[in-house]
């Protein structure tokens, strides 16, 4: 009689697409896990400098702890056996260690096991879409007769040339077997004939009109933080913008004692000097939208960014509450300094607003105190409902 039970030096499958297709899953779970990681600490990521400032394209590490990437092991001390053990072994028990005791940085020995973690690449426009994966423009309404187009690419047509990575796979079979039935001979022998290819069209798609009117107050009282956290918002929410709501108009607008509008470049290179008089900036805000932008036909949405320190916060408030009734959402948000960061409440101005509207869903006034807040706060403004939006 013949043993056919498999010998120790025989694999129990043979197949190599069904080893390829485990890795595969493997994969991406793996992948999966990451991005779960990745939005799990989005807060922390958005906020570096080096992702604020990298271009388009450019590819950026982000540290995942507790994640390793899948790689075969070998064990570096030459030790025997396939790794059997003794038996007996729980999950989550520690079986052994390798290397020294003790872990740590600095040149002397540390005695605490380390953290592991390894960088993982994304490019900014990866990076991007798990930023913007839940934002939208609050309160959005079909407004006015002046739609804007913007080009959409569709998959919808079908052709017998086109690059291999487009095939239709059901077309090209069941004409492959057309072919065949007709010869007499059915089968799915495919031929260079029968290939079906999917090929795209340009189809305009109508989007919603909507302004942006962002506001930066530049005062000397702005510091290098407050500067750097006010840069940090405005570069994710064009970003978010300009992904999501490719006909969306922004409007920029520096204020310190006055205001005026600015090309994008000198909205984000403008230092910071001078005395703060905010009003001057919501006044030309309301001046451009009854110029430029009737609220009838427009979606219109106006943020301001300072640190509260500024001269008629009542102005700013009667000016807001005009404001309010052209917009769908006017958004405040107050970068925390030293002495009204540590006391944990608004500054004068942001208090003002709050009291003035908090029983209006349309106004949202928020409190920026650190790098890892920019990411709440885009949360806070851009959600389809701000009220229900939490920090």
């Amino acid at each position: 009689m013949t043993d056919n039970r498999p010998s120790s030096n025989q694999w129990l499958s043979t197949d190599p697409w069904d080893l390829h297709r485990r890795a595969e899953k493997d994969r991406l779970r793996h992948n999966e896990k990451v991005k779960e990681i990745i939005k799990e600490n989005l807060g922390e990521i958005i906020g570096q400098q080096d992702i604020i400032t990298s271009e388009d394209g450019k590819i950026v590490k982000v540290p995942i702890r507790g994640v390793e990437l899948p790689h075969i092991r070998y064990d570096p001390h030459g030790k025997k056996g396939v790794g059997q053990g003794q038996g007996g072994s729980q999950p989550g028990q520690v079986i052994g260690r390798s290397g020294q005791q003790g872990q740590g940085t600095g040149k002397q020995a540390g005695t605490e096991p380390g953290v592991d973690f390894y960088e993982a690449e994304f490019t900014i426009d990866e990076l991007a879409e798990m930023v913007f994966e839940d934002l939208h423009l609050p309160n959005l309404r079909d407004k006015g007769t002046k739609d804007i187009v913007s080009d959409q690419i569709h998959f919808d047509s079908i052709s017998r040339r086109g690059p291999q990575s487009n095939i239709d796979r059901k077309r090209t079979l069941i004409a492959a077997w057309k072919r065949n039935a007709a010869q007499g001979e059915p089968g799915w022998l495919i031929n260079e004939e029968d290939k079906r290819f999917k090929t795209w069209e340009i189809v305009p798609e109508k989007q919603r009109n909507a302004v942006i009117l962002a506001m930066r107050d530049v005062s000397g009282s702005m510091g290098e933080f407050e500067a750097y956290i006010c840069r940090s918002f405005y570069y994710w929410m064009l970003r978010f913008l300009q992904k999501k709501y490719t006909s969306a108009e922004i409007v920029f607008i520096t204020c310190h004692t006055e205001a005026k509008e600015v090309d994008e470049h000198t909205f984000f290179a403008s230092g910071d000097s001078g005395g703060t008089r905010l009003s001057a900036a919501y006044k030309l805000s309301l001046e451009i939208i009854e110029k430029r932008f009737n609220p009838r036909e427009w979606n219109i949405y106006p943020f301001m960014f300072s640190d509260g320190y500024n001269w008629g916060d009542h102005e700013v408030v009667e000016y807001m509450k005009k404001l309010v009734e052209y917009s769908n959402l006017v958004g405040y948000g107050e970068i925390a300094n030293d002495l009204w960061g540590q006391a944990g409440g608004l500054a004068p101005l942001g208090q003002s607003l709050t009291d003035a509207f908090q029983d209006d869903s349309r106004v949202v006034v928020i409190k920026i105190a650190s790098k890892e807040d920019v990411w709440p706060a885009l949360k806070q403004f851009f959600s389809k409902h701000p009220e229900m939006a939490s920090l």
